[in-house]
């Protein structure tokens, strides 16, 4: 269970992030077209895990290697966003969102 201030963080965070990877993508992620699906915070709002969907992709393992590849990027840019928002600018751990995958296989399942 989150406290109030993790979840303010998390929004705040991924509504960021969004903003930066739509402005930024063809410079920075290879043109990749990336939705920030959930952020959660650490209890201690050090740690950021943020997990993305990638639109047209076939191989996300490897659109997730570009994008942890400009990890400090993002965070330093995030940190130009947010700087007097928060005390400290969470570390940014990156994983693909596969509910949606989860969801179809449910689906599947149900069907048959």
């Amino acid at each position: 269970m989150s406290s109030i201030r993790q979840e303010k963080v998390a929004t705040l965070i991924k509504q960021e992030l969004s903003i930066i990877f739509q402005r930024e993508a063809s410079m920075h992620f290879e043109g990749l077209f990336i939705t920030v699906t959930l952020v959660r915070m650490s209890p201690d709002l050090g740690v950021a895990k943020v997990y993305l969907s990638f639109m047209a992709v076939k191989d996300t393992e490897a659109a997730l290697k570009v994008v942890k590849k400009e990890r400090n990027w993002t965070r330093h840019h995030l940190a130009s966003v947010i700087g007097k928002q928060v005390r400290r600018i969470p570390e940014l751990q990156f994983y693909i969102d596969d509910s949606l995958d989860y969801y179809d296989a449910v689906e599947k399942a149900l069907k048959e």
